[in-house]
């Protein structure tokens, strides 16, 4: 395993990870509603989803990349549309899982559901690929363990950024009542919905 590469894996996939928009609403809001583990959950199923486009680039299978490309336009109304279906979901959920069962339901959706929505946006790998060229790597013939060391940084890079947006929202659970809670699952599912209606405008 090459340390730098492993390095810069970790680095991407924080960065990547960190803007905070609508996934990151969404874990914060599954935070404060389920807890701390369905929060770095939700989160990780946005980091596998990483995992893969940065293999993908890394790899420079481009025949993948072009598809993605071509079809990106289907994509991201697929991805605009469930935001708003997300959107208006969280904004009417309820403040409390009522069991057991539904919550570990809800942790395989939860992961899903992130997953999906960033595999349906065909900027991730766009910004892989920019950012692999910029930083020399995948350039040339590929390099199968090259590319595996940097994709297992940038899984464990993003998913350390879930794991410190988790802890972080965790921290206000206890000081959030349920009517405060339901209020933030109507702000964060206002904006998430938002976020999916301005990308089927645009």
């Amino acid at each position: 395993m090459a340390p730098d590469l492993f390095l810069k894996g970790l680095m991407i996939g924080f960065s990547i990870a960190m803007p905070v928009g609508p996934i990151g609403l969404l874990c914060i809001s599954n935070v404060l509603t389920f807890g701390m583990m369905y929060g770095l959950i939700t989160g990780l199923g946005a980091a596998s989803a990483d995992a893969i486009y940065g293999a993908l680039a890394g790899f420079g299978i481009t025949a993948i990349s072009s598809f993605l490309e071509a079809y990106s336009t289907y994509l991201q109304v697929i991805g605009a549309m469930f935001l708003c279906y997300l959107g208006a979901s969280t904004f009417f959920a309820k403040a409390l899982a009522s069991s057991t069962e539904e919550s570990s339901l809800t942790l395989s959706r939860a992961f899903l559901t992130t997953f999906f929505l960033t595999l349906t946006n065909p900027m991730t790998i766009l910004s892989f690929a920019g950012v692999y060229a910029g930083l020399g790597i995948g350039i040339g013939s590929p390099n199968i363990s090259g590319a595996l060391t940097t994709t297992l940084g940038v899984f464990l890079g993003s998913a350390a950024w879930w794991l410190v947006l988790s802890l972080a929202a965790s921290l206000f659970k206890d000081k959030m009542n349920a009517e405060s809670s339901v209020w933030f699952n109507k702000f964060s599912g206002a904006v998430i919905f938002s976020f999916g209606a301005l990308a089927l405008i645009t």
